[in-house]
């Protein structure tokens, strides 16, 4: 089926399908208030749904964000959505993958996910040490904030992750 997969940057009138999704893909978060705020963002966000057949069954938003006290410009992951009839098939790991590429366009050198470990090892994300959320995590969660390169050699970093206001809600970094 990713051979019928489209992706795209979202438009205006994918919004109705894109907030269809959500609930489906998580039916016990509520997602859609963060991703409102986020595509009501002037910029900074790289919004991209995946498409067969002309309807939405995939949604990825890329937040710009920069390590608190450097000029380093970086991504927040989230979130990532997948309809569940599509679930298993590559559609998330191909949204995914074209999502890093907006990345790396956008002159972006690390990317970073609060997410299953298990998942997201697949892109090559590994735990990360050095830059802090912007809350802190419970402990069962410490190997769930991953990080990836994506704009050549890893410079050492460390500090906090300085997020946009959509993402500063202590309820989106807790359980």
């Amino acid at each position: 089926m990713v051979d019928k997969l489209e992706i795209r940057e979202a438009l205006a009138t994918d919004t109705g399908s894109i907030e269809e999704l959500y609930p489906q893909a998580f039916p016990d978060e509520d997602l859609l208030p963060v991703v409102r705020e986020l595509q009501g963002e002037a910029s900074g966000v790289i919004s991209l749904v995946g498409l067969i057949d002309g309807a939405v069954v995939a949604h990825v938003m890329f937040t710009t964000c920069c390590i608190a006290e450097t000029d380093d410009k970086v991504a927040l992951l989230a979130p990532l959505a997948v309809s569940p009839a599509w679930q298993r098939q590559g559609i998330g790991d191909t949204i995914v993958r074209a999502g890093m590429g907006y990345v790396e366009a956008a002159g972006m050198s690390r990317v970073y996910v609060l997410g299953d470990p298990a998942y997201y090892r697949r892109f090559g994300f590994e735990p990360e040490f050095d830059v802090a959320p912007p809350y802190p995590l419970p402990e069962e969660w410490r190997g769930a904030w991953q990080s990836l390169d994506v704009g050549g050699e890893k410079s050492p970093v460390s500090g906090k992750l300085s997020v946009p206001k959509p993402w500063r809600q202590q309820a989106l970094w807790a359980p």
